[in-house]
């Protein structure tokens, strides 16, 4: 399924740029855990002034800051400014997430005859990698590197039978930052025995800027896909393809996010209240980067195209977001206020035949390669 690639090991290693025009990687404190562990953020900056900030607790993308028509720069994406709301309230703002991202039905799945059991943390459901996945995780700063582009690369060692997935699984996730206003996330795992994977980046979207207090419902959404995967009411998929043609999950043309999304004719929009549905861009893993969507704020100007090699991109537009965490800018974050775009293989796959694969064996490389291109568009 996946070719193997070797990983190389990085010593850690801070340079300053080589120009006042190269990109630069910072490594500051940023807070630490109950226990006392350190918790570091790398800030990725390029020659146009934009900055992603990573922390090494859960791989998370803490911030997005790029400029709008007029050359305003903003943050784009939800979170907060210290540890506490990453550990209170984490709502998996910016988190990498896995071993498996989306849901696994009742925590159950089968790999070789044998049946495995997982953590259950979403009502009778398996979601994002379970009770403690790769988000609440403690990740190491392998490598932070300035010049013609910025990285910073972390990586998690998976313990054989956590979360009840099987094998010990070497997770790796470089964060790249580039002078065309590209950042680049490159997610890759092995693994010592059979094993289901299937990480992503969950980061909440706001173009308009999270201090805005401006919803995501009057932004401008594109999705290239034919075919979504829906759901029941505990939002399994039910192992179908849907034709998006007709319905209020359509995206193949520009369409205001906020438009269709009250739609209760659609029992897709019910459950999920709002949008929460996988969208089918292909049914295989591509070797480059394809597009997966793309957003744009009409008030801004700004847009952010998404690309990945993955089948499959989740919607969702923060539909559970109920007030109670307060953001970066000192805002509570309700629903509709961000819009996560998760490429990955589809939800439940190893239940659902129909979908594929998302088998890791000795000797293979995971490998989920995600871009988010910024960029403005003119009144």
């Amino acid at each position: 399924m996946f070719k193997a690639i070797a990983i190389t090991t990085f010593s850690l290693c801070l340079l300053a740029p080589a120009s006042a025009h190269a990109a630069s990687a910072e490594r500051s404190r940023f807070g630490a855990l109950a226990d006392g562990q350190a918790v570091d953020v790398v800030t990725l900056t390029n020659a146009k002034g934009m900055r992603a900030r990573i922390l090494s607790y859960g791989a998370i993308l803490q911030a997005v800051e790029v400029p709008d028509r007029d050359g305003k720069v903003a943050d784009v994406t939800l979170g907060y400014n210290d540890m506490r709301g990453y550990l209170e309230a984490p709502n998996y703002f910016g988190a990498t997430v896995g071993r498996y991202a989306n849901r696994i039905k009742a925590g159950k799945f089968t790999l070789d005859g044998k049946a495995y059991s997982l953590a259950l943390n979403n009502k009778t459901n398996a979601l994002h990698g379970g009770v403690q996945g790769f988000d609440k995780r403690l990740w190491r700063i392998v490598e932070a590197k300035g010049g013609t582009t910025a990285h910073v690369t972390l990586s998690y060692t998976s313990a054989d039978g956590e979360e009840g997935y099987p094998g010990a699984l070497s997770v790796t996730a470089t964060y790249t930052l580039n002078d065309a206003n590209e950042l680049s996330i490159d997610y890759r795992a092995t693994t010592t025995k059979p094993t289901i994977v299937n990480i992503t980046n969950h980061s909440f979207f706001n173009l308009g800027g999270e201090a805005s207090q401006r919803s995501i419902y009057d932004a401008v959404l594109t999705i290239p896909a034919e075919t979504t995967t829906p759901v029941d009411a505990s939002l399994i998929p039910n192992g179908q393809f849907r034709p998006v043609a007709g319905t209020p999950l359509d995206f193949r043309q520009p369409m205001v996010i906020g438009s269709r999304i009250r739609d209760a004719s659609d029992p897709q929009i019910v459950y999920g209240q709002g949008y929460d549905e996988n969208y089918v861009i292909a049914r295989d893993v591509a070797r480059t980067p394809r597009l997966n969507a793309r957003v744009e704020d009409p008030v801004s100007g700004r847009t952010m195209d998404v690309l990945s090699n993955q089948p499959g991109v989740q919607l969702y537009t923060g539909n559970f977001l109920d007030g109670t965490a307060v953001g970066k800018s000192g805002h509570a974050y309700r629903q509709g206020d961000g819009i996560a775009l998760e490429p990955q293989v589809f939800p439940d796959t190893p239940n659902q035949p129909a979908f594929g694969s998302a088998r890791l064996d000795p000797g293979q490389t995971y490998h989920n390669q995600i871009v988010y291109r910024f960029a403005v568009k003119a009144r």
